[in-house]
């Protein structure tokens, strides 16, 4: 029973990290750009939830509030890219990394400022207690994390399949040129990513917030986001999903069968296994291209 524990807990941090990560391969599948400040996005999206639901500032009902927190999130994410990445165009690789690490000391900052240096919980309905089974104690929280998560992914993949602004930010993904000849205006297409890069780090922002305290430092999940988009792989929208669950089973088991510590590195070790014997990621669809 207590593997059952640990497999729900790993299950739903590793959803949180795979919502993250799914930004990061999002925005790269699209510009080809590392959003490193993607786990600013997801921090950012918990305050701006915070300061929408709890009494001591505004107040709104939470289910009234998540779609409001998911717009202002998905704004920032177009304006970002419509003021500041837009004039990037042509820039190399490396001077784009450096715009998001400096974006994510600006993110940080900004929701000091706001909100403030300490812990801070969201009133989030998600708590709905605990059920015991025996001596083993779930966390409901966990399961609803769980199924927002797998309803979120489904809703993608309809979007992706079987809506055009989908199958266009599909297109753009794999030729920018060749999308930009069929009439697929990539630069809007773009923009639209970036938005909902943003949603879904506001979506990862509440299930975190809504598991604990969260503060500013919490955006360097994003650490553990990026290992496992690579460990899943950049090429698949489901690789980086699959990479979040894997690293977040392996913390909770790492840490109850290893050592002291060896939690925080396990994940790590597995991504340089990853990057020796299958760089593209476990989950990566590989195109060759014929000549």
């Amino acid at each position: 029973m207590e593997v059952l524990q640990l497999l729900l807990s790993g299950l739903a941090n590793g959803c949180v990290y795979g919502l993250v990560a799914l930004g990061f391969v999002l925005i790269y599948k699209a510009t080809e750009a590392v959003n490193f400040a993607q786990g600013d996005f997801m921090m950012l999206g918990a305050f701006v939830m915070i300061g929408l639901v709890n009494p001591q500032y505004m107040g709104m009902n939470f289910w009234l509030a998540v779609p409001v927190a998911l717009l202002i999130m998905a704004a920032l994410g177009y304006l970002l890219d419509l003021t500041i990445l837009r004039h990037m165009f042509g820039q190399s690789q490396t001077a784009i990394v450096i715009l998001t690490i400096a974006l994510g000391f600006v993110i940080r900052f900004v929701a000091g400022l706001i909100w403030g240096h300490e812990p801070q919980s969201l009133h989030s309905p998600l708590r709905l207690g605990d059920v015991r089974l025996g001596d083993v104690v779930l966390g409901l929280v966990d399961i609803s994390v769980i199924v927002v998560t797998l309803l979120l992914t489904l809703a993608l993949w309809q979007f992706f399949q079987r809506t055009k602004p989908g199958l266009a930010m599909q297109a753009a993904s794999q030729n920018q040129m060749a999308a930009y000849y069929m009439g697929i205006p990539v630069k809007r297409v773009q923009g639209a990513v970036w938005a909902l890069a943003g949603l879904v780090a506001c979506v990862a922002g509440i299930l975190y917030a809504s598991k604990g305290t969260i503060d500013i430092s919490s955006g360097f999940i994003g650490i553990k986001a990026c290992a496992a988009a690579v460990i899943g792989g950049f090429g698949s929208l489901p690789g980086p999903l699959m990479g979040g669950l894997i690293v977040g089973l392996i913390e909770p088991f790492a840490a109850r069968y290893l050592p002291a510590g060896y939690s925080q590195v396990a994940p790590y070790a597995l991504l340089i296994l990853v990057l020796v014997f299958r760089p593209h990621g476990l989950f990566a669809q590989v195109r060759t291209k014929k000549v």
